[in-house]
């Protein structure tokens, strides 16, 4: 079996380096490479147990979602995938379907499996994260907030994302835009619905609660929300649906009311899942999804790794794109 010395001597470091790659400690991304083929070549195996012994802590780290099934979760996952193992970190997918009781038995686990931290995408705001914390284990909040905890984050600025959705229909001449939101409990679904008052009231608009849905982040929660809002007396003219799988299940209802993006405005949150599903017409919030959760375990492994400091949060930036209206 080789050792730590001739993986060091053929990538041309010292066995420092190589201790450090294998550690999760922040190394050049040249001088990672550089090791990670030296041990590919010689099918070298870090002692995973003796150095388990030695901090206590696995080398796995807890990734907590409220939705599997969610391609936006799906693809943060995988960023965190690739950043962990890059820095020899498993990763244990946990999936809450935003049920608090659920979620707290994974937090359970991750400390009583002695996991090296956790990244959550909290099932609520009224989750509890005091288990980890109090034990000191390093914790990274991804895609909803820390909730006044002093805990590393990555967001999306919601807000922003929903006015400038909002803004775009207004743009295009719709005068009553209805919203189609998520749990009154979830903070993206505040945030993005403070972002289509936002934005009705910076148009002149009216900012009429009725025309706002709410639904649980699913899709036939969205289509629901959306066959309701077609029923009022007065329905909208446009909605803006805060999440992508919501926007699934609202384009169904809109079909099968005789309507499409565009001739009744429609803006999601969050890329669909599938191509099939971005008509002509429609406005799209693109979140970075992938880059989120690169930037997450990235955070958690440096505080793994001693990195100190006070707790940050990094705001990542969306982008709107519009598919163009046939002529």
């Amino acid at each position: 079996m080789a050792t730590i010395y001739e993986v060091a001597r053929l990538a041309g470091v010292s066995p420092a380096t190589v201790s450090r790659v294998f550690n999760g400690t922040s190394v050049s991304a040249e001088k990672a490479k550089l090791v990670r083929d030296a041990a590919d070549h010689l099918a070298y195996t870090p002692n995973r147990a003796a150095r388990t012994l030695r901090r206590r802590l696995s080398e796995v780290i807890a990734l907590i979602i409220p939705d599997i099934e969610n391609p936006f979760f799906t693809s943060l996952a995988r960023g965190v995938e690739d950043a962990a193992r890059a820095a020899g970190y498993s990763v244990v997918l946990c999936n809450s379907d935003e049920d608090v009781a659920k979620e707290a038995k994974y937090i359970d686990i991750a400390v009583l499996e002695n996991m090296a931290g956790v990244i959550i995408a909290a099932a609520s705001d009224d989750s509890d994260l005091h288990p980890l914390l109090s034990r000191s284990r390093p914790v990274v909040a991804v895609d909803r907030g820390p909730h006044g905890l002093d805990i590393d984050a990555v967001m999306v600025d919601n807000r922003a994302g929903g006015a400038a959705a909002t803004a775009a229909l207004v743009a295009h001449g719709f005068t009553r835009i209805g919203c189609i939101t998520g749990p009154s409990d979830v903070e993206t679904a505040q945030h993005r619905t403070d972002g289509w008052r936002d934005a009705l009231r910076a148009g002149g608009l009216v900012v009429d609660e009725r025309l706002l849905a709410p639904a649980d982040y699913r899709v036939d929660g969205g289509r629901a929300a959306m066959q309701a809002l077609l029923a009022l007396p007065e329905p909208p003219d446009a909605v803006f649906v805060a999440n992508n799988l919501m926007s699934v299940g609202a384009l169904q209802a809109l079909y099968s009311a005789g309507l499409t993006p565009e001739s009744f405005g429609f803006a999601a949150f969050g890329d669909l899942p599938f191509a099939a599903f971005a008509p002509a017409g429609m406005t799209v919030v693109h979140v970075p999804a992938r880059a989120m959760g690169r930037t997450a375990a990235s955070m958690l492994l440096g505080r793994i790794a001693g990195e100190g400091g006070p707790p940050r949060t990094v705001v990542l930036r969306n982008e709107l794109a519009q598919t163009p209206r046939r002529r």
